[in-house]
């Protein structure tokens, strides 16, 4: 196989490992412009808080259950009511919040139809911090809160951070993996490089993807129960997930195709070193061309016969061989 299927065998994991490129862009993009539709579909997790209330549909024997399951017993259902309160008379609170991987962006909903009107400026290793985005830093419940619950919050913002880092270096190696791809058409050792970088790219979108994925549906699993009560809501982003998934799938394709390289699809003509003679030349045999024999051969012509019982008519002998054999004599004529 030449260069031209050298080239062919290598598109394939080229295109699949642009396609997870732009999946992985799709993803950093979430959440960080208000004026386009597109981006504003992509987040990681949806908080509606547009029908929120202070009183709730839980007894105070309730919540206060609730909370002890989570640590927080310091709080009483009483403290929550008024955080709530002072949510719900907060004429700055939107209605939605969406959270993404840069940063978040906020809206109203008007008609069951949702209308994103601020993102906040893009942030590295953002996590969402609700009491900071509600204004309710200065609020006595925070100081309230006991250690296991921070502890929880700091778990949130070290996996947040994490994750962050990942999806930047499955960017990056993405990027290097396109970039010494060029260099896999010319032979299987650029292949091998190439391979090595599309490895890099699928662990790393994998772990980013499988991170966010377990990070918000705890959140979504264990504090959607309790906080549905009180009217708030959450959601996770279906398009966003589906971009980073298609981005490992599209990663772990361009990996298969980028080892089939290696094994497969050299770029070398066939007909090179063929007979120990130079690439690319090979010796055709002319018709009527004089050869040499190997020792032991007869010249045509000279070949021995058998004898046979001479005619009648005639009487004479035939020679049982020819003894005028030469070791390389050649052919005078070759006849096809």
């Amino acid at each position: 196989m030449g260069k031209a299927g050298r080239v062919a065998c290598i598109f394939t994991p080229y295109v699949l490992t642009i396609a997870s490129l732009i999946c992985i862009i799709m993803v950093g993009l979430g959440c960080t412009k208000s004026s386009s539709d597109t981006l504003n579909n992509l987040y990681f997790m949806r908080i509606n808080v547009q029908n929120i209330s202070s009183e709730g549909s839980h007894t105070v024997t309730e919540v206060e259950n609730i909370l002890e399951q989570y640590g927080i017993t310091s709080v009483t259902a009483q403290d929550v009511s008024d955080v709530l309160g002072k949510l719900q008379d907060d004429s700055t609170l939107a209605d939605f919040y969406q959270i993404g991987l840069w940063g978040y962006c906020d809206g109203d909903i008007n008609n069951n139809k949702t209308n994103v009107t601020e993102c906040s400026k893009p942030k590295s290793e953002f996590y969402f911090n609700p009491f900071a985005v509600w204004g309710l830093d200065s609020s006595d419940i925070e100081g309230e809160l006991p250690s296991d619950y921070k502890k929880v919050m700091n778990i949130y913002k070290t996996v947040s951070k994490w994750m962050f880092i990942a999806y930047i270096i499955a960017f990056s190696v993405t990027v290097a993996e396109i970039v010494v791809g060029f260099f896999a058409i010319c032979s299987r050792w650029g292949s091998c490089v190439t391979t090595l970088f599309a490895l890099l790219a699928f662990l790393f979108t994998t772990a980013a993807s499988i991170t966010s994925t377990v990070l918000f549906s705890i959140f979504k699993s264990s504090l959607g129960t309790t906080l549905k009560a009180y009217g708030i809501s959450l959601s996770l982003g279906k398009n966003m997930f589906a971009a980073t998934w298609l981005a490992v799938a599209f990663s772990l394709a361009a990996l298969i195709f980028w080892t089939f390289s290696v094994c497969c699809c050299s770029g070398r003509s066939p007909y090179g070193h063929r007979n120990n003679g130079p690439r690319g030349i090979t010796a055709e045999k002319a018709p009527y061309t004089y050869e040499p024999l190997g020792a032991g051969q007869v010249p045509y012509g000279q070949q021995q016969h058998t004898s046979y019982p001479p005619p009648a008519a005639h009487g004479g002998d035939y020679p049982m061989t020819n003894t005028n054999q030469r070791s390389n004599a050649y052919e005078p004529f070759r006849h096809s």
